[in-house]
């Protein structure tokens, strides 16, 4: 199928109003939706044998600062049809709670993990839902655009000014 044709099937399924916006015609074919749709068009993304998506490409955080939003895109790809398509899932940045899809798509396990750790995007349902990057108790979500740096961890210098005119020394 192509993406207006994919477009076309879940409209059908789940009605217009189902979804923020449809982009089939852009380089990056998707549809945008909010969290509270996204199991339920998972579910039939992944069984549908129109579109039997059964294989995720990637699932990774978008933060949206100006409009008080994060989103999540899940690209996603059928490996029997051989077409590709996104989804871009919306929240708010204050409640940032999207259904895990990792018993769908195993590959989600680390992915949603990553989007928790770089985003705090939770993910009920998730099997193992931790830290995969950061340490267990670091402060904040570093891919946030409101997010501070912190100048130190555990006493650990984590960045220092350099003159940029001066050639670094390194220890011996």
């Amino acid at each position: 199928m192509n993406p207006t044709q994919i477009v076309q099937r879940l409209t059908e399924v789940f009605g217009a109003d189902a979804f923020i916006e449809t982009l089939p015609d852009e380089k990056h074919p998707r549809v945008h939706l909010n969290a509270d749709q996204w199991r339920q068009l998972a579910e039939f993304v992944r069984v549908d044998p129109d579109l039997d998506l059964d294989f995720l490409l990637c699932l990774s955080g978008v933060d949206y600062a100006a409009d008080d939003k994060l989103a999540i895109v899940v690209d996603l790809r059928s490996m029997k049809h051989g077409h590709e398509f996104a989804f871009k899932v919306f929240v708010d940045r204050d409640t940032p709670v999207i259904p895990s899809v990792a018993d769908l798509w195993p590959a989600a396990d680390w992915h949603e993990r990553e989007a928790y750790d770089l985003f705090g995007f939770d993910f009920p349902g998730h099997p193992d839902l931790r830290r995969i990057l950061l340490p267990e108790d670091w402060d904040g979500f570093p891919l946030r655009k409101d997010y501070e740096f912190p100048r130190e961890y555990h006493g650990i210098p984590m960045s220092y000014e350099l003159d940029w005119q001066q050639k670094p020394t390194y220890p011996k």
